[in-house]
């Protein structure tokens, strides 16, 4: 059997096998590591719990992949969209001394609302399944497509610029280090730059704080001490099963929390979108927007039935999927069973957690930034014409409406208060303005098909 040699970092892989087993490894790692700062966020905002939270971003994958045929390198994890729902129903409870606890007993009527909301997701894709996915992606064409992938980007870089400000010399050391790894590095390291990024930044700040003495770059290793090394992730009375009694308050959640699902579509839209634009496969058609709201859904619908925050598929997965130019699934999939394992750590969340989240910040410099760059190649690829007035106002006004909209729009139905989050109103506003000035040459088939001659690998059989 001849050996096939591949220049790692330099060309597209979409059959990780041939760079072995060890190799994939490293990859899976690095997309966990991707995650994991944004992931664990969420249940330190709304009081639910990270171990859980890991659990189901790894089990809602896997459901995720297995739904769209192993086909989308998509990683799910958890959805900053229904933070709202989650404090509207759950509102965490100030004590005595000034300091706040999370609302335990409210949460998982919260978690109910949320499970419905995943629920809604399968009524859509079997909508889509009905009508046809081009007649429903004639309503995203490049020129909404592009816009709302760069905002995505966009969107999320205050986020990176905040958590750099924390300390901005090991934000500068992380940025550097990815740079330098991708650039200039050979082989295996051309293509984990965030892992080694973070890594070194990370004994960086322990050599410099924790033993040379510098008090801002020192890290507490106190919870890390304390964390047992094996847990049981999922407590009963958190579920929706062990803690729903009061069907009043369960109406009242899942009225107030279903709505926020149809902002979380357009959401997944944009990112399958982004995602199919990186890989240069039209994962819209193949295996079908349907089976991936479909997975996105039910992963949703699971992770908060047992207590987890809702799941969606990551932009920042995507930012990884951009610079190591592997796009095999199956490196995505080591990254769900990481996560599966790790969940049962108390003690590895502790040591994540433990990371600066001024590194977090550098390292998301690049990662929110590669996202943009991919829907300014959409729009490139899609050779959109912006001589044409029609073209221009509807990138125009999307970019305006995601980004300057900050919180989105809330508004009130009946007594209930839904929020939109900025890029669902972009996402709207978008779909509206195409539809009054409708595209005649746009073809769904071929809206998201990267150039192959430059993406694609090819390996030659034995």
């Amino acid at each position: 059997m001849a050996k096939e040699k591949i220049k790692v970092g330099q060309e597209a892989i979409y059959d990780a096998r041939k760079l072995g087993g060890g190799r994939m490894t490293v990859l899976g790692f690095q997309h966990m590591f991707a995650m994991f700062g944004a992931t664990v966020t969420v249940p330190l905002l709304t009081g639910l719990s990270i171990s859980t939270t890991l659990l189901f971003a790894g089990l809602g994958t896997l459901l995720f992949h297995c739904l769209t045929k192993f086909k989308v390198p998509a990683f799910l994890g958890s959805s900053f969209a229904f933070i709202a729902g989650y404090l509207a129903i759950a509102p965490w409870i100030e004590n005595p001394d000034g300091t706040k606890t999370a609302n335990k007993e409210l949460l998982p009527y919260a978690c109910l609302g949320v499970a419905c909301a995943g629920l809604l997701y399968l009524v859509v894709a079997a909508l889509v399944k009905i009508v046809g996915v081009n007649k429903i992606m004639k309503l995203f064409p490049p020129v909404v497509t592009g816009p709302i992938i760069m905002a995505i980007g966009l969107g999320l870089a205050p986020s990176a610029v905040t958590n750099c400000s924390n300390n901005w010399w090991l934000a500068v050391i992380a940025l550097v280090l990815v740079i330098v790894f991708n650039i200039f590095g050979k082989g295996m390291v051309k293509i984990v730059p965030i892992l080694l990024g973070i890594i070194g930044t990370y004994l960086v700040a322990v050599l410099v704080g924790n033993v040379g003495g510098v008090e801002s770059f020192a890290i507490d290793f106190t919870a890390v001490k304390e964390a047992p090394w094996i847990g049981n992730p999922i407590e009963w009375s958190s579920t929706v099963f062990g803690g729903v009694h009061d069907k009043s308050i369960a109406v009242s959640a899942i009225i107030a929390i279903v709505p926020i699902a149809i902002a979380t579509m357009m959401e997944h839209i944009g990112d399958i979108s982004a995602i199919s634009a990186t890989v240069g496969k039209n994962y819209i058609s193949d295996p079908g927007l349907h089976r991936t709201l479909l997975g996105d859904g039910l992963a949703t619908t699971l992770a908060s039935l047992f207590g987890a925050p809702a799941n969606t598929t990551y932009g920042e997965n995507t930012g990884v999927l951009a610079l190591s130019k592997v796009y095999d699934a199956r490196v995505v999939r080591i990254a769900a069973y990481f996560a599966l394992v790790f969940s049962f750590c108390p003690k590895f969340a502790a040591i994540i957690e433990s990371i600066p989240v001024a590194i977090v910040g550098g390292i998301s410099f690049v990662l929110y930034g590669m996202i943009s760059a991919i829907g300014v190649r959409n729009v490139v690829e899609a050779r959109v014409d912006f001589s044409k007035a029609r073209n221009t106002i509807i990138a125009a006004v999307i970019l305006v409406v995601a980004l300057g909209l900050g919180n989105g729009i809330t508004f009130n139905i009946g007594s209930t208060a839904v929020t939109l989050t900025a890029l669902a109103c972009a996402s709207i506003v978008g779909i509206v303005l195409n539809l009054i000035f409708p595209e005649k040459d746009f073809d769904p088939e071929t809206a998201f098909q990267a150039d192959s001659k430059t993406a694609q690998v090819n390996i030659e059989k034995e």
